[in-house]
């Protein structure tokens, strides 16, 4: 279903009357807020304007603006993203006002809600109705419509991306008509919406399948690393959302198994991790290891041992799902066939015990985030057609100061390629459209969909126009918004 009415309209507007009308939404360029840097402030941009819109009229408007003057719209929400895929030189419209939960159907267990509106909030707001998300990441410091572009996971390897349990779109398309979307209607354009990047419209709203509350029942315990990939698969099938933390340094996977209970709600937590005291020594310890690297072993160590005793939990499911980010950092994560993750895990133990050995090696953080997800039909879901095994790594940056992260990531990166690897949508990684469509059957449906839908590229950014079309120059390189010169 297609609404070009809109579009008649606003043509009849002048350029003066749409800047007139986009005034009081527009982000002064003396603000402090007239520049975006993402969460970890490791990659910044300064767009020729910056927009917040509360209603769909005024997104209608600034689309209607940047089509005269054939400019990209970026959409950018809490700007989590470790990476330059909310960056753009162009316009930018931050969501983050159009953050209403609109309607509420919990005999059929789904809702309707604005695509800014963030996870915390929609967790409140589902509590209120009895209800809760199927399913969360790791954090919920980030929009709907953010996690829903980027197919961003929990984790349960028979538990889909986050995507898989979007019912239907809305959108505002570069010609600024208004389109729903699901399975049943304009199936490609859903599909490709799902794990867009934010490039094939304006998400306005996002039916969700959602689930009656719940709460989960956490047992946290620390087991030695090849003891865990001995036993992986009946690890991985025990509980319905499994999760390690793998501290290299210690020689050490957290394992986290949590089920549906109807316990009564019992948090718990490690006291020393989760003390100030656990927060502060270990921010000091890493920012005294940026000058003597090797003291890194000895943290990772230190920090395994605080989270070491057995902990269960019981507490609403969101609180289960989500953990403390703790630092600003650099991150990458990617995704490998569930059935490679034994063979990798060996690989990537093998490399850091030759780094650590090495009076001169790599000194990483910790911990790596080990996590499963069922294989789905999204073209461009990291999961597609596999399950799916997700290992992220970490660089923190203590008090904001860099530390080397590059050629670790490097180092790292390969062994995933090597496993048929391929990257999380949300974090920087150095794939173009040769390599993408060796890994994606549906890439070039993918591409299609974007010629069709907005063939003038609109909403195609630095970053889409990189990984997608294979766009280079200095314009288009992946360290073109990254805020610090280069690390090693």
């Amino acid at each position: 279903m297609s609404t070009p009415t809109s579009t008649l309209e606003l043509s009849t507007i002048s350029l003066a009357q749409l800047y007139a009308l986009l005034q009081s939404i527009t982000v002064p360029n003396t603000s402090p807020n007239a520049k975006f840097a993402n969460w970890s402030r490791t990659f910044t941009c300064s767009p020729l304007a910056i927009f917040e819109p509360a209603t769909e009229l005024q997104c209608e408007l600034i689309l209607e603006l940047a089509r005269r003057e054939g400019k990209v719209v970026r959409a950018v929400g809490v700007g989590h993203s470790p990476s330059d895929l909310a960056c753009t030189t162009g316009y930018m419209l931050r969501t983050t006002k159009l953050d209403r939960l609109l309607e509420v159907h919990a005999d059929k267990r789904y809702i309707i809600a604005q695509a800014g509106i963030t996870l915390d909030a929609l967790h409140a707001e589902l509590a209120n109705h009895g209800l809760a998300m199927i399913n969360v990441g790791s954090i919920s410091d980030q929009t709907l419509g953010g996690i829903v572009t980027t197919a961003t996971h929990g984790t349960g390897i028979n538990y889909g991306v986050i995507s898989t349990h979007v019912m239907g779109l809305s959108l505002l398309l570069a010609d600024g008509s208004r389109v729903f979307c699901s399975r049943q209607e304009r199936p490609d354009l859903f599909t490709a919406s799902i794990c867009g990047l934010g490039s094939t419209g304006l998400i306005l709203t996002v039916t969700l399948e959602v689930e009656p509350a719940f709460r989960l029942k956490e047992v946290q315990q620390t087991i030695q690393f090849h003891e865990c990939v001995r036993s992986l698969d009946s690890l991985v099938t025990a509980s319905e959302h499994v999760r390690f933390w793998w501290f290299p340094a210690a020689d050490t996977m957290r394992v986290s198994s949590a089920d549906r209970t109807v316990e009564p709600t019992k948090p718990a937590g490690s006291w020393l991790w989760h003390s100030l005291i656990g927060f502060h020594v270990v921010q000091f310890l890493l920012f005294v290891a940026r000058f003597i690297l090797p003291l890194n072993i000895f943290i990772g160590r230190f920090a395994s041992w605080l989270v070491s005793t057995k902990v269960i939990a019981i507490d609403d499911s969101f609180r289960i799902f989500n953990m403390e980010c703790r630092y600003p950092q650099h991150t990458t994560e990617w995704a490998i066939p569930y059935e490679n993750t034994k063979a990798c895990l060996h690989d990537l133990h093998d490399w850091l015990m030759r780094e650590f050995s090495d009076p001169n090696g790599l000194r990483p953080h910790f911990p790596i985030e080990v996590r499963f997800s069922d294989s789905d039909d999204i073209w461009l879901s990291p999961s597609n057609g596999q399950k799916t095994c997700w290992i992220g790594i970490v660089q923190f940056k203590p008090y904001g100061f860099e530390v080397p992260y590059k050629m670790l990531f490097e180092r790292f990166e390969a062994i995933l390629c090597r496993h048929g690897g391929r990257p999380h949508w949300a974090k920087a990684h150095h794939l173009r459209p040769e390599t993408l469509r060796r890994l994606y059957p549906r890439f070039d449906d993918f591409t299609r969909v974007l010629e069709s839908v907005d063939p003038r590229g609109m909403f195609r950014n630095e970053y889409v126009e990189r990984h997608i079309f294979g766009k280079t120059g200095p314009g288009y390189h992946n360290r073109v918004f990254k805020r610090h010169a280069p690390s090693r």
